[in-house]
């Protein structure tokens, strides 16, 4: 290609008009004015204005000037332009950009173009802010003078600090499972409405637990300084399941934690990892200090990987996460797991997340795509199946999970049980249970893992924001005895985890047989592997039974009332089990609408709809994981609601108290199905009807006009027929619309 030289005074200069910072979620005007340089603008030239992939600023639009997000242009001499927004408009990690055409006259040296982003003078709210805290946001512009779509980078020095909200909810962490003896602490904080962190506070509270605490003041007050706040050394004498609520100054319950079961002895502890996120570095937001501060100190996560995209990642920047992953681990406190996205297209294998138990690992990149550096290009490995069998090769110590993103995993075209240990199937990206599905196919044995990939600066407390993330970043609980490196990665080996969509849920599972069975302390599959004789199965484990069937024990302790357990054997849910009788029943009805379009990026499908009733009323309508803070639910009258929503494979919905139980008829409106029915007909069991897509469905029931069950056991006898493997793994469902799923135990018969 013909290089364009890059004139140091061809590019021109700009100037940013804002205030120092701004508010998330806020509506606001910035001013961009950029003066031409030497040049000047060719009538066939442009200006680029872009931004990061991660925000999720108001999409711009350019003709309707009473609209929010309304962005005009202006050429100082009268220069026609014109304006187009594309959100991948430049090279990654600068996709959402806004070009501005000339198209009519040009533009000399000194002349100027006045971008104003979100323009009010005709009646517009102005532009929206990003969800999202950073403390560097960035408006970067580029210039083609010359009229060759040659784009010259145009020097800016100018960032704005986006801050958080006011709290409008508050948040109380407990550990999930601890000993009598252990001392633990209790974390609290505040978020505003975009689910950032924020210290603009001076309240008083009152401190009330469900059972005695030692060291637990009745009394506090977290003023704008006292953040994180962090009670430590607290003790509890007694089995138990230890709920700490706080009160208001009026009394008012503001806060629940989530439980912490606390028994005599146990074995193993349960800690809460954030496997996979992202720093600006790469393609999130904030540096990647910030990154693990805000895991330690915000979230309060006690495992943290990270996981840039490799093909963006320099040496220097793979050297400078290596130091900072070092520099954070802190055995029995909080521990850092080096490591990186091998993010190689889908065709050759698709999304790995790759961890090293030591630092100064070889990085074997999918490609160089974005790294400039070429002298290590012979270490990359472009297939999934070529970078197992090097990092075999090298004896690494290393797990990797299989991950649905951009470039969804393709287990069909690689997958190496030595190495790839589980996969993850919820993340911010949605839910992906049919990556779990895939392993079972192909006789993969995999534990569940679930994270976030969060690109917007909150690993660990991912709220997905107002783009393509449909859902909230979710967790996974790895059961430990003890808080190192070593014993993580003994437990991602043996699958000894589980996941949640983002609830700190207490869950164990277990599976008896009558007797003693065979557990690998490997996979058989992967060759010789010892054994040993064991009572009873937990989850992650590889057991060989010859019974029929399995006794299976389920504990769970939830933030939030259990709507379900769905007891699965591989794909098939064998059993679902409530804490709650047809005869418990009432007046509330429950619509759920889940699934994607399809497995890649263009998963999103639009749920846009409407509910009406006739012969009845609706007394009280309540959102279900209603993330997008643009989609809202809507009740136009007592007979009708409206909602916007979205879902990314995972599930939302509306909770509907009626007037009256089985009076009258309901009708359901969205772009994929037309229904309507006798609300008599709504019951125990779900009415489902299938949308196409991925997974893709509506289901309506009817739950208990009132339900606190958040805690919940049960034994059930679980049916083994299939000769081989049979997974067997629960799937729990919140009221609250959050899910939980056990890593399966594996019975071989």
């Amino acid at each position: 290609m013909s290089h364009v030289p890059l004139y140091t005074d061809a590019a021109g200069t700009v100037q940013i008009e804002a205030p120092e910072s701004l508010i998330a979620g806020s509506m606001a005007t910035i001013k961009v004015v950029y003066t031409a340089g030497k040049f000047g603008i060719d009538d066939a030239g442009s200006v680029k204005l872009m931004l990061r992939f991660a925000t999720d600023s108001g999409r711009p639009q350019f003709d309707r000037p009473n609209a929010p997000n309304y962005v005009s242009a202006t050429a100082s001499n009268g220069a026609v332009l014109d304006l187009t927004y594309d959100p991948m408009g430049s090279e990654r990690p600068w996709w959402k950009t806004i070009v501005i055409r000339v198209v009519k006259n040009f533009l000399k040296e000194g002349d100027r173009i006045t971008v104003v982003l979100g323009d009010r003078s005709q009646g517009s709210a102005g532009m929206r802010v990003q969800t999202l805290r950073e403390s560097t946001f960035e408006i970067r512009v580029q210039a083609n003078p010359f009229g060759v779509v040659k784009y010259i980078d145009v020097p800016t020095v100018r960032t704005i600090n986006i801050v958080p909200g006011k709290p409008v909810q508050w948040k109380a962490i407990l550990p999930t499972l601890r000993g009598v003896a252990d001392a633990f602490r209790l974390c609290i904080k505040a978020e505003d409405a975009c689910g950032n962190p924020t210290e603009f506070t001076d309240h008083a509270f009152t401190l009330v637990s469900s059972h005695p605490v030692q060291g637990l003041p009745e009394r506090i007050t977290i003023g704008e300084k006292d953040h994180p706040y962090v009670i430590d050394g607290l003790k509890v004498s007694q089995p138990c399941d230890l709920v700490v609520t706080l009160k208001d100054e009026a009394g008012k319950a503001v806060a629940r934690s989530n439980p912490m079961r606390v028994q005599a002895e146990p074995p193993l502890r349960q800690y809460w990892a954030e496997f996979h996120a992202q720093s600006e570095e790469t393609v999130g937001t904030n540096s990647v200090v910030d990154y693990h501060v805000f895991a330690r100190d915000r979230a309060f996560v006690d495992i943290i990987g990270h996981q840039g995209n490799d093909f963006q990642i320099t040496n220097t920047f793979w050297r400078d996460l290596n130091a900072v992953t070092a520099e954070f681990n802190a055995p029995g406190k909080f521990i850092t797991l080096p490591g990186y996205e091998w993010s190689g297209v889908t065709p050759l294998g698709g999304d790995r997340n790759v961890y090293f138990s030591q630092e100064g690992r070889q990085i074997r990149r999918s490609s160089h795509a974005l790294v400039p550096e070429t002298e290590d290009i012979a270490t990359d490995c472009n297939h999934a199946a070529e970078l197992f069998e090097k990092l075999l090769e090298a004896g690494e110590d290393c797990v990797a999970f299989a991950h649905v993103g951009g470039r969804y995993a393709d287990l069909t075209v690689a997958h190496d049980g030595r190495i790839e240990r589980s996969v993850e199937i919820h993340s911010s990206w949605g839910t992906f249970e049919w990556l779990l599905f895939d392993a079972f196919d192909l006789g993969y044995r995999v534990g569940v893992v679930c994270n976030s990939d969060d690109h917007k600066g909150r690993p660990g407390a991912s709220h997905p924001g107002a783009s393509v993330f449909g859902a909230y970043g979710g967790l996974t609980c790895v059961l430990l005895p003890e808080l190192t490196r070593q014993a993580v990665f003994k437990a991602l080996r043996d699958r000894h985890h589980y996941g949640t969509t983002g609830d700190r849920i207490f869950l164990d599972v277990q599976a008896s047989f009558g007797g003693p069975v065979t557990r690998y302390l490997d996979d058989p599959a992967l060759g010789t592997a010892d054994t040993e004789q064991v009572q009873a199965a937990m989850m992650g484990d590889i057991v060989k039974s010859g019974a029929g069937s399995a006794t299976l024990s389920f504990n769970a302790s939830c933030p939030t009332p259990i709507e379900r357990v769905d007891i699965r054997v591989g794909k098939k849910t064998v059993k679902t089990v409530r804490p709650y009788s047809a005869a418990d029943l009432g007046s509330r009805v429950r619509v759920i609408w889940e699934g994607a379009d399809d497995r890649g990026r263009s998963r999103m499908s639009n749920w846009d709809g409407s509910i009406t009733v006739a012969g009845n009323a609706i007394l009280e309508a309540t959102p279900i994981n209603f993330w997008h803070l643009d989609k809202k639910l809507e009740k136009v009258s007592d007979t009708e609601l409206k909602w916007q929503s979205v879902t990314t494979g995972n599930y939302a919905g509306v909770d509907i108290r009626l007037a009256h139980a089985d009076d009258g008829r309901i009708t359901i409106k969205t772009p994929y199905l037309d229904l309507a029915f006798n609300v008599r007909q709504i019951g125990f069991e779900d009415i489902e009807f299938d949308a196409g897509g991925v997974g893709r469905k509506l289901r309506i029931f009817r739950l208990p006009d009132v339900n606190d069950t958040t805690s919940f056991s049960f034994t059930a006898q679980v049916d083994l027929p299939e000769a081989g493997d049979n997974p067997l793994y629960v799937r729990l469902t919140q009221e609250s619309g959050h899910l939980a799923w056990s890593s399966p135990i594996y019975v071989v018969k």
